[in-house]
């Protein structure tokens, strides 16, 4: 079993670049001064935005350029994120329930971390659009999105990785990544709480424990059940539909991908000028005799 899109180190490059600027956004907070303004950082979405929207564009020309792959991928990935998009209503976010996750674990295994990524940030913003979700927390979905899915295709593809365990693997990283998206989520929120008004809300005159502690309160309080019913909703259809479409998902990406060129090795100059129609084999004597010594 192998990597449908494997990453070179350009891409490499580049995902470690844009994960950079998401892991800078999100964690400042924890990390501010005292004397740092926590609003600030509201001013900072637009331009968190275009970058990452540069970073996405240089991820992709990266993956495409090292694995070969041409407008039948990037048609494929178009498609998956229009599904993606087009699931993410269906649940609406009540109670968790967000059917869209399950297909970013499965989407993000056959096409690799490189195109994962690309896939979930695309999705998150053309559902953005279509659920009219468009705000300053938008660059941040994408973002955790783009992680979620990344990371299934940088879990571990060992041959005998077949059937029930891969689905097994797939459904548990589902699970604990739902689980890590709504806590990294809660981190583009947080800042903005009034720790005049809550004790839950960050400290900036308090240390780095202090705070990791009040955030995890704060996770605890807001948002672990609607994480939980999301972990719970990517395992089921993981499990149950994961088969069919991890099936599905690899035919077209094989299919995508431009076949290997075909080469002749080991010819003579004279086979090569065959190969090429320059001239024509000799029939050979069987053949002369056989159609009464004519040649061509």
């Amino acid at each position: 079993m192998t990597r449908a899109i494997r990453l070179g180190p350009r891409s490499v490059a580049a995902l470690a670049l844009v994960s950079a600027v998401g892991v800078a956004a999100f964690g400042w907070p924890f990390l501010a001064p005292p004397s740092a303004q926590v609003n600030a950082h509201a001013q900072d979405a637009p331009w968190l935005f275009a970058g990452v929207l540069v970073l996405l564009v240089a991820v992709v020309a990266a993956t495409i350029s090292e694995s070969g792959l041409g407008p039948k991928a990037v048609a494929m990935l178009g498609v998956l994120a229009a599904t993606g998009a087009a699931l993410r209503p269906l649940g609406a976010g009540t109670a968790g329930l967000e059917p869209m996750f399950f297909l970013m674990v499965l989407s993000g295994r056959v096409l690799g971390p490189g195109f994962g990524f690309v896939l979930g940030s695309v999705t998150m913003f053309a559902s953005a659009l279509l659920t009219g979700g468009v705000g300053p927390w938008m660059p941040f979905q994408m973002l955790s999105m783009g992680w979620f899915t990344m990371g299934a295709g940088l879990l571990p593809f060992p041959d005998r990785l077949r059937g029930r365990a891969e689905l097994a693997l797939l459904a548990a990283y589902g699970a604990l990544a739902a689980l890590a998206y709504g806590t990294i989520m809660n981190m583009a929120g947080w800042p903005f709480l009034d720790p005049a008004t809550t004790n839950l809300g960050p400290a900036p005159d308090a240390g780095l424990a202090t705070n990791l502690a009040r955030f995890t309160a704060y996770c605890l309080a807001t948002s672990l059940g609607w994480d939980t019913g999301r972990a719970v909703v990517t395992v089921l259809l993981t499990a149950t539909l994961g088969p069919p479409i991890l099936k599905a998902l690899r035919r077209a990406t094989r299919r995508a991908a431009f076949e290997a060129p075909v080469t002749f090795d080991g010819l003579t100059g004279s086979d090569d000028r065959t190969r090429r129609g320059l001239s024509r084999p000799d029939p050979g004597p069987a053949r002369r005799a056989g159609d009464g010594g004519r040649r061509e």
